[in-house]
């Protein structure tokens, strides 16, 4: 069983929640947002690390998912995702959590079956798989499913291995 910290990235929200996973199986552990309180962006940057340090301390996760920067029309503002992504990551990092990152689209599909699955979708379909009762804010929402996508991917990617070598023992006589 291994507990898995999806992280939705944002220069003014950061959401993050947890699913322990063990085989097919998904149980939500916790989720929330940091909410960025200074004007200026390396402020916010330090309330982004040390706001994930504190919830990695919390919840000792074994792996860590985040979402890859989506290059919109605003520059500035993609720079501003990669700044704030970055701030995520070595938060988890400097805890010695692994990481794993994945596109918008590749989430959107594990979750909802549709990498162009709306964001109603997305929240409806994370809480129809963990089983959550009651609303998720967008962001922890969206950081659960990419959660839930790194424990659908790592998973595939075990059955695969498993079974490949599997073939080779079964070739080679």
């Amino acid at each position: 069983m291994s507990t898995i910290i999806g992280i939705d990235p944002g220069s003014r929200v950061t959401g993050y929640g947890l699913v322990r996973s063990a085989g097919d199986r998904l149980e939500h552990v916790g989720h929330g947002c940091i909410r960025m309180s200074h004007p200026e962006q390396p402020e916010r940057l330090r309330e982004i690390f040390e706001g994930l340090g504190r919830v990695v301390e919390e919840f000792a996760p074994d792996e860590a998912a985040v979402e890859e920067v989506f290059m919109g029309r605003n520059a500035a503002s993609a720079l501003k995702l990669g700044q704030a992504r970055g701030s995520a990551i070595v938060a988890c990092l400097a805890h010695g959590v692994p990481v794993a990152e994945y596109s918008a689209r590749k989430v959107k599909q594990a979750v909802a079956g549709s990498g162009a699955a709306g964001k109603e979708q997305v929240q409806h379909m994370v809480k129809v798989l963990l089983g959550v009762k009651g609303d998720i804010a967008e962001d922890a929402a969206d950081a659960l499913a990419v959660a839930i996508c790194h424990a659908h991917t790592r998973d595939s990617l075990v059955r695969i291995t498993a079974a490949s070598s599997y073939s080779r023992r079964r070739f080679r006589r």
